[in-house]
């Protein structure tokens, strides 16, 4: 029977990736029905704080795209890229990384993703290595952003939650990714053929306009900011700054009467993070309004907006179905796994990353996965050095971000293989990864 259940929870969650949109979040609440109304599962709980967190920080982020400040922050990105073009394997997924993991979005990656390629091919330098470096910097951004749903989910009620651990998350995921994007860099640099002796490049060359565009100086013209864009900036980056310091000092926040533990409050009668992170956030969010004089309607028509609600959809189906199952098998998984992971912690992110394949949402697997970690026993320096591998949403090439570097490198060195697995962002991810989740160890033994 488990084996029954369990091909239907991989099976709507298949179907569902194959759907996009939407469509994660719709199968998995199929899913849900079939475990309920034929299996006669229990339901689990909603993943109502994930939920809440993203529509919060998304809103804003939708506020900032909506006041000019994303194209603030492209620019000042674009200045760095270009700054220093023959190092762009290097520059790029850095400077990608800093600004994504500021923003807590990869959508940044997509106003960059031109630059890159352009850049890249205009000193000859196969763009492929640069792009798909930096995708996945984009995204391992996401753990240990404070402003991203990812790492809000992981250090909020359900997960770790004990004081200082948006603190420690952030203090072991940012240097243990920093380290493997820079192993990745390193992989990457002589990656493929040199473009000069690319023949698909050669031929490409031989179009006379092809050629005159790629050799150009013509930079495009510079797009003129909104009024306000850099105080958006500026009150996003206190926000952020505001929801570090409540991690790192809890003992700032206002305490109230201890009772029943809810989605706001703790026991104790202290804040719950999901419930800070959503105050600050949002109210962030009506001061960039307010003070930019920028219109509600228009934040709704931005696409992070739109991404939002698709996000929310997505992790409500398929987080519900898999905690359903989790809960329903939870003594069988917690016997076939314990004894394993016991001995060898590092394996529960082999586990980690299969599902993140399978789950386009770092955020949807952390909260599928990490509370598992948690009744399997592995402490919390563990979890934390396992966090970056929920990142695998890159192995099938349907992400995204992914088909964005392919579609914007004009000479054809970023693709997809003959065997679908055998692309351009393989190498660079698996490595990065798991270079950041063993830094992630070896880090988390001398820090926390």
């Amino acid at each position: 029977m488990l084996l029954l259940e369990f091909s239907i929870l991989i099976g709507m969650i298949l179907i569902g990736s194959q759907m996009k949109g939407i469509g994660l979040g719709v199968m998995g609440m199929l899913g849900l029905s079939i475990f309920v109304f034929v299996f006669g599962m229990k339901p689990g709980d909603p993943p109502i704080d994930v939920m809440l967190v993203i529509m919060a920080i998304v809103s804003t982020a939708a506020t900032l795209q909506a006041c000019g400040g994303l194209d603030y922050l492209v620019k000042l990105a674009e200045k760095v890229i270009r700054s220093n073009p023959s190092n762009i394997v290097f520059i790029a997924p850095f400077t990608v990384y800093f600004f994504c993991l500021f923003a807590g979005t990869a959508h940044l990656l997509y106003s960059l993703l031109p630059i890159i390629s352009e850049v890249a091919a205009k000193k000859r330098i196969r763009p492929e290595r640069p792009l798909s470096i930096s995708v996945i910097a984009s995204h391992l951004a996401i753990t240990g952003s404070p402003m991203s749903a990812a790492t809000a989910a992981f250090a909020g009620a359900t997960i770790l939650a004990y004081p200082g651990a948006l603190i420690d998350i952030m203090k072991i995921c940012i240097p243990a990714c920093l380290i493997g994007i820079f192993i990745g860099c390193l992989v990457v640099l002589k990656k493929g053929k040199e473009l000069v002796d690319d023949p698909i490049f050669i031929e490409k060359m031989k179009d006379p306009e092809f050629a005159r565009s790629l050799d150009s100086e013509d930079i495009g013209e510079e797009k003129v900011l909104r009024k306000g864009a850099k105080t958006s900036v500026v009150i996003f980056s206190i926000a952020v700054l505001m929801i570090v310091l409540a991690g790192a000092f809890p003992q700032l926040l206002p305490t109230f009467e201890a009772g029943t533990a809810s989605l706001v409050l703790k026991a104790n009668g202290e804040l719950q993070m999901v419930g800070v992170i959503s105050m600050v956030t949002l109210t962030a969010s009506a001061l960039m309004m307010l003070i930019t004089k920028t219109s509600a309607i228009e934040v709704t028509k931005m696409s992070l907006f739109t991404s939002m609600a698709t996000a929310v959809v997505s992790v409500f189906g398929v987080v519900w179905m898999s905690s359903t199952f989790m809960g329903h098998n939870e003594v069988v998984i917690k016997g076939f796994m314990t004894e394993i992971v016991s001995a060898h912690p590092w394996t529960f992110a082999i586990a980690v990353f299969i599902l993140g394949a399978l789950m386009f949402s770092q955020a949807a697997t952390t909260k599928t996965m990490m509370p598992l970690g948690i009744a399997l026993g592995l402490p919390h320096p563990a979890l934390i050095a396992i966090f970056p591998a929920v990142n695998s949403d890159f192995v099938l090439p349907g992400y995204p971000t992914l088909l964005a570097a392919i579609n914007f490198d004009r000479t054809g060195s970023t693709k997809i293989g003959k065997f679908v697995v055998n692309h351009s962002f393989m190498i660079p991810g698996l490595v990065a990864i798991g270079t950041a989740v063993a830094a992630g160890f070896l880090l988390g033994a001398v820090l926390l």
